[in-house]
């Protein structure tokens, strides 16, 4: 999250300033580039994107705006997107926002893709359970506590990019396999040669090629997305061995954010299928490794001052990010079931892979589910890094009820406690039990949204409905489906019973 003004900004700020962004705009770029295809996209509830195209001529061919798709939007069905309508009151509008618009960075015909807000075509209202209006209400409800005017977000998502991914499930068969040519596990095999050059397990981190064999993929996902209007500050390979990787977004206002990692993983998934790749955001995909998470940076302003900085205070922050803290520490349970949204989350969330379980803060401390980063003492870059959370999340989200639990610990100035300086796992076994820790499955992480929180109602940001239905779908169409399956480890420990 850098603030410094470089050439790199420049170079962005011409990129977006290229972009269309108002319906008129839009249909001299489409004529102008010779645009056939408009890509009209919109995020399910889960958090992928959908999404349908229509022809550019349906943009352009209009005598008057208030009678084109920007107003009256286009149908789709509703009930065939997850966590959305039933089956009797299936209709929805979509209806686009031309600030999103940019070239398909995908497709091979020249399309345009252009993010949608989704609508009741009844009462023509914003639909209460699409992720980017609630994201947006969160962004007007900061501003309405008149605790400061806009927010600032930064997710360091994590990633495999594999050569091989099997996996089934039937009545009398249950099994996963996973390839990819830097894998640990692969030193052996006759690979007509084998040229080692396998980062160990745990030991991915920075190495160069040949160690690092997808150097240039991440350069080619970076660039395109660069070209997408995505800014992009540094990719690297990450800590586990088999592909884990890290392209860092710039730090942007919380629905723009959102966006842009909705983007972000549409761009990398692409890009390495066109290298006859897989790309996955699943957070704990091997054993004995560490998995892959989305440390969430985030920060409050207002009148261009970040209010998070004291030069005075812990590691140069606020009371009001302790308040802030406070606030996340307290709901960490019940955001977690948006931030770590999966149960294959809580495999990664485990000592001793450095996911951050404890909820405590800190400078520095990576085994703080937060942490203050130290990299830099200019009062624009303080901010707080919230460590739990996982690229499986709707980011929409996950955003908001971070920033919902942090304005209730700002409201209420819930102290945080003392920070944590010392490395946790390491700690007396009596002081380590006095401090709390995240969530050990989705289903605890599910009863505790069901318990706390009245904070995520507030401003109307979400609504009981949003909350009943996720709590319903998680259970019904994910816990209760693993409950369900024979696990192919319990062959191994009682099939001989």
């Amino acid at each position: 999250m850098s603030t410094l003004v470089t050439a790199k900004d420049r170079e962005e700020e011409l990129v977006e300033a290229t972009r269309p962004t108002t319906p008129e705009e839009i249909k001299r770029y489409i004529q102008k580039h010779k645009i056939q295809v408009v890509d009209l996209k919109f995020n399910d509830l889960p958090g992928l994107w959908q999404h349908f195209s229509i022809p550019a001529a349906d943009l352009t061919d209009y005598d008057k705006l208030e009678k084109s798709i920007w107003v009256e939007g286009i149908g789709f069905d509703g009930s065939s997107i997850r966590g959305f309508q039933k089956i009797q009151e299936s209709d929805m509008l979509l209806i686009p926002d031309p600030t999103t618009a940019v070239l398909d960075p995908v497709c091979q015909i020249p399309t345009l893709s252009v993010i949608c807000d989704i609508y009741d075509p009844i009462t023509k209202e914003p639909y209460s359970r699409d992720p980017r209006y609630i994201a947006k209400k969160a962004e007007e409800h900061l501003k309405k506590t008149k605790v400061g005017d806009l927010s600032y977000w930064g997710p360091e998502a994590e990633f495999f990019i594999f050569d091989d991914i099997r996996f089934d499930q039937g009545e009398n068969f249950g099994y996963y396999y996973i390839d990819s040519i830097e894998g640990d596990w692969n030193t052996g095999r006759d690979e007509k040669p084998n040229l080692g050059y396998k980062p160990r397990y745990k030991e991915g981190y920075f190495p160069v090629p040949p160690h690092d064999t997808l150097q240039d993929i991440r350069s080619e996902i970076m660039l395109t997305l660069r070209r997408s209007g995505v800014p992009v500050e540094v990719h690297h390979h990450e800590v586990a061995t088999a592909g884990q990787c890290e392209i860092d977004i710039r730090y942007g206002t919380l629905t723009k954010m959102a966006d842009n990692l909705l983007m972000y993983k549409y761009v990398i998934k692409n890009v390495a299928r066109k290298y006859n790749k897989t790309a996955t955001f699943m957070p704990k995909p091997i054993f004995k490794d560490n998995g892959s998470g989305m440390h969430v940076h985030s920060s409050i302003w207002k009148d261009g001052t970040n209010l998070f900085y004291d030069g005075k205070g812990y590691a140069l922050i606020s009371d009001m990010c302790k308040w802030y803290i406070g606030g996340l520490l307290k709901h960490a349970h019940s955001i977690l079931a948006f931030g770590a949204p999966t149960t294959n989350s809580y495999r990664r969330l485990v000592p001793g892979y450095e996911a951050p379980v404890n909820l405590v803060y800190s400078a520095r401390n990576r085994s703080a589910v937060c942490r203050i980063p130290m990299y830099s003492t200019a009062p624009a870059a303080k901010r707080v890094e919230f460590r739990a959370p996982d690229p499986s999340a709707n980011p929409y989200l996950v955003f908001s009820a971070m920033l919902m639990a942090g304005l209730d610990g700002i409201k209420n100035k819930i102290d945080p406690g003392q920070p944590i300086d010392k490395n946790i796992y390491e700690l007396p076994a009596e002081e380590k039990a006095k401090i709390r820790n995240v969530p050990g499955s989705l289903e605890e992480a599910l009863e505790a949204l069901q318990k706390d929180h009245e904070y995520l109602l507030q401003g109307d940001v979400f609504t009981k409905d949003v909350i009943d239905t996720w709590i319903a779908y998680k259970k019904e169409v994910e816990i209760d489906a693993i409950k369900l399956r024979p696990h192919p480890h319990e062959f191994y420990m009682y099939f001989d019973v």
